[in-house]
């Protein structure tokens, strides 16, 4: 399997589990009381918001697949500063949104196997980024990967 088609079939991957646990039924199979449905609607917000705006930041090195374009370059500021992969970060946090909302238990392991998951596509993806571009190992040494350090 070449690069590129590796890429797509991450994508294609985030997409079933994401569609799938869009599709999860509701259920109470664990309590979902009115604090914990705002902090999801807070959650899912806060990672739709993060996801545009790191986007945006990426500029003409926005790709649809985790393989770096022609035209990308390291960007190491803006969100980029506090961590790897804030696209990521924020579609993690739309994900347990998504799950702890749900009440249902299939919808948290959805989201458990879609966080894994992008645990294991960023490390992918970091080979890459490490062959591409030569600052890239100082600088993940440095940036932690999806939540950012609080000092």
């Amino acid at each position: 399997m070449t690069e590129r088609s590796t890429g797509w079939a991450f994508v294609a991957a985030q997409a079933a589990l994401i569609i799938g646990l869009a599709l999860v039924p509701s259920a109470d199979h664990y309590p979902t009381p009115g604090w914990l449905d705002a902090s999801a609607n807070a959650m899912f917000w806060l990672g739709v918001v993060l996801a545009i705006v790191a986007g945006a930041f990426l500029g003409r090195s926005l790709t649809a697949t985790p393989v770096p374009t022609a035209a990308a370059t390291l960007r190491t500021t803006g969100p980029y500063q506090w961590v790897r992969h804030p696209i990521y970060t924020g579609v993690v946090l739309i994900v347990v949104a998504m799950a702890a909302r749900s009440g249902n238990v299939i919808g948290l392991l959805l989201g458990a196997l879609t966080m894994a998951f992008f645990h294991r596509k960023a490390a992918w993806e970091e080979e890459r980024l490490n062959e591409r571009f030569d600052g890239y190992a100082d600088y993940a040494a440095s940036t932690p990967r999806f939540v950012p350090r609080p000092w």
